[in-house]
């Protein structure tokens, strides 16, 4: 490394944020980015460490102290272009991954990991400022075209990698805009849309067909897929939501987060809506779910104006810290506070749903809960016991489910194939050649491996597009 005593000599800068007071009065994104001069320093923390366990955090395996260095010499172009190598959208990432590869850095040990994901946002920002992203074009074309269903991260990965290995690509999207939950599920405030209409125009460049409105199995017919692509890749992420059947439950103003997610979004893009909105505008909300997709409703919530906001969580809840001697470089469990937490939320853990009230126009008003207390049994695992007495109720006149995605959807497409199914409802494919057991059927993403994160998706759909790129051509210059 450049500065082997960076880590000694510079502090670690955290990301930096509008005052709430300001960001909660809009729906853009409130990131202060980095200066280049402050990257660079950031970029100098990077240790000679021996073994870059950033590597093993990352999904996409980021060549993170390389790139790291690079900004540090502020040779941009060179980092950028490593940075690319492993992930076509790290300005996706750079804004709403977790940061793994942080949790996993040698200067974790000491709570003060490299601020890497803030790293990877200002090299791409300043890529794209600068006008060094452009279209990569392959100079040579095949005679094989594929069908990329589905247009997240995972879908976008990988029509984009079959691009640039020379096929024509076909990209399916159901809805009317592209992109999937990336476009209709994360709020603007925590990555703007204009990203990926940016990275749409540079794909189509690349020769890349987007058909919106196409929703294969219902108003697109699967078998006139197969005849016309040589290869199929499913990417339609994991969209059923985990539902809460109590008592109750049918009463008006209780709804599923995407539902109120994706309306937002759609009124924010401009999209007329033709329906009642769901608004959380005078109301006491409620979200049930405690995971990234609670806290986005949580955020919401607050700029539509809410009168209060409370987030209820069946899990304890975590340390504040972790032991790192028994979980560094591993993905540790210990508690995380949002953005959209620190704009007012209250937080409850070790709660149970155990019915909704409503009033006589069947409107939701009260939530009935008990807290729960978690037990090692004698095998080793957790087990839930209600606490005698706890009872306790909540009013609240809009409750969002938050509480995650069991499997993607079957209905139409999965189900007319007669595609084999893990035991959780999942696509069933390897992560080897990520094949279905369908010929010239192949997924990945959260379609095949469950929810999970974006840059999981965008691993999935490069190492897709590699196996279908093999099978087509018998080898694969594309890197995974």
């Amino acid at each position: 490394m450049g500065n082997t005593r960076g880590f000694i000599e510079i502090d670690r800068l955290d990301q930096k944020y509008e005052p709430v007071s300001e960001r909660v009065e809009h729906y853009n994104e409130f990131l202060i980015p980095m200066s280049e001069d402050e990257a660079s320093k950031q970029g100098s923390r990077c240790m000679d460490c021996g073994i870059p366990y950033c590597h093993q955090g990352c999904p996409v395996n980021n060549i993170i102290p390389e790139w790291n260095d690079l900004v540090y010499r502020k040779e941009w172009e060179k980092g950028l272009e490593l940075l690319h190598s492993t992930n076509n959208f790290p300005e996706f990432t750079g804004r709403v991954c977790p940061a793994p590869c942080e949790a996993s850095c040698t200067l974790n040990l000491n709570n003060s990991p490299v601020t890497i994901k803030s790293i990877e946002c200002k090299l791409v920002d300043r890529g794209w400022d600068e006008g060094l992203i452009k279209p990569e074009i392959s100079p040579f074309h095949t005679d094989k075209k594929v069908a990329v269903i589905g247009s997240g991260p995972s879908g976008l990965a990988c029509a984009q990698q079959l691009a640039r290995a020379g096929h024509k690509v076909v990209v399916f999207e159901k809805n009317s805009r592209i992109g999937g939950l990336l476009r209709i599920g994360i709020p603007d405030f925590k990555m703007e849309k204009q990203l990926i209409d940016r990275r749409m125009a540079q794909m189509q460049s690349e020769g890349v067909e987007f058909r919106s409105n196409s929703d294969v199995g219902k108003n697109i017919l699967i078998e006139n897929l197969k005849d016309e692509f040589d290869a199929i890749a499913i990417c339609i992420g994991s969209e059923v939501p985990r539902d809460l059947e109590v008592s109750g439950r049918n009463l008006l103003g209780i709804h599923f987060a995407m539902e109120f997610l994706s309306q937002q979004n759609d009124k924010i893009s401009g999209k007329t809506l033709d329906f009642n909105q769901i608004l959380a505008t005078d109301k006491n909300v409620l979200v049930i779910g405690g995971g990234d997709t609670g806290s986005d409703c949580v955020g919401t919530s607050i700029r539509q104006g809410a009168k209060s906001v409370t987030q209820l969580e069946l899990l304890s809840q975590p340390p504040e810290t972790e032991n790192k001697s028994l979980t560094w470089p591993n993905w540790p469990m210990k508690l995380r506070t949002s953005s959209s937490h620190e704009e007012g939320c209250d937080r409850k853990w070790s709660i149970l749903t155990k019915f909704f009230e409503g009033n006589e126009r069947e409107e939701v008003q009260k939530l009935n809960c008990v807290k729960v207390d978690w037990q090692t049994n004698s095998d080793g695992k957790l087990e839930m016991q209600e606490i005698k007495g706890s009872e306790f109720k909540i009013e609240a006149d809009l409750i969002l489910l938050a509480m995650g995605f069991i499997h993607p959807v079957h209905e139409g497409l999965v189900n007319f194939l007669k595609l084999d199914l893990d035991s959780r409802g999942n696509i069933k494919a390897n992560e080897i050649d990520y094949k279905t057991s369908l010929n010239k059927f192949f997924v990945a993403g959260d379609s095949r491996r469950g929810q999970s994160l974006v840059v999981w998706a965008i691993r999935e759909g490069r190492q897709c597009a590699y196996s279908i790129d093999k099978y087509l051509m018998g080898k694969s210059n594309l890197q995974k």
